[in-house]
Formats: C-alpha cells, structure tokens, sequence
C-alpha cells in the first residue's frame, strides 16, 4: 500500500532539494530520516518534515508498521516564482525570481493494494 505527503510551496529552490531527494529513494524509512537529520542544508529540515508527516499518515490513517516502510518516491517538482526587483546604480533595478517548491513523498510497504 502507498502513503502519500506533500509539502507544497516551500520557500526553496527545486534545485537545491532535488539530489538530497535522489539520495533517498529505494531506502528504508530510517536510513531516509538519518539522511534528513543529519544534512545541515535547508532542504534536508523541509524534507524531513515532509517524510515525517507520511510516516505518522502510514501510521495512522493506514494502519502500516513504520519498520517495513520504504521511500518508492521523493518528488521535487517546481513551484510559483514570486517576482521582485532590486535597486541599481543610477534608479536602475534587476529582476529577481524567487524560487518556490512542492515537496511530494509517497512510501510503501512493498505490497499492493487490492483495488480493482
């Protein structure tokens, strides 16, 4: 069975997230939060959460033992950019894009789901 969590419009690059994303795919639940817990970058504090979150729905809502879990996917996907603008020599501006993120982890306990 699947157990999906999102975190959507992160304040973060998709850039930045998306190879500590890649680390964790295929792991068990807790070499993933091991992953998390000890990165010291931005992304790996959103990441976390994000993974913690679709443990405690494994837990609650669906009933699954969090031992046999495993990462099947951890998605960075693109989000909205908000647009500003920074002062320049003599009135000029610059743009900037500020980047945003949807944060989506689905794990699984290895067996399918009878819903056909």
């Amino acid at each position: 069975m699947e157990v999906t969590a999102r975190t959507k419009f992160a304040r973060l690059s998709p850039s930045k997230a998306r190879d500590l994303a890649r680390k964790m795919q295929g792991l068990p639940v807790a070499d993933a939060l091991k992953i998390t817990d000890f990165s010291a970058r931005k992304a790996a504090g959103l990441i976390g959460k994000t993974l913690k979150s679709a443990i405690a729905n494994a837990e609650n809502n669906a009933k699954l033992a969090v031992d046999e879990l495993t990462v099947k996917e951890a998605v960075i996907e693109e989000g909205p950019r908000m647009k500003r603008y920074w002062s320049r020599a003599r009135g000029g501006i610059r743009p900037v894009k500020k980047r945003m993120c949807h944060i989506k982890i689905v794990l699984t306990d290895g067996q399918e789901s009878d819903a056909a």
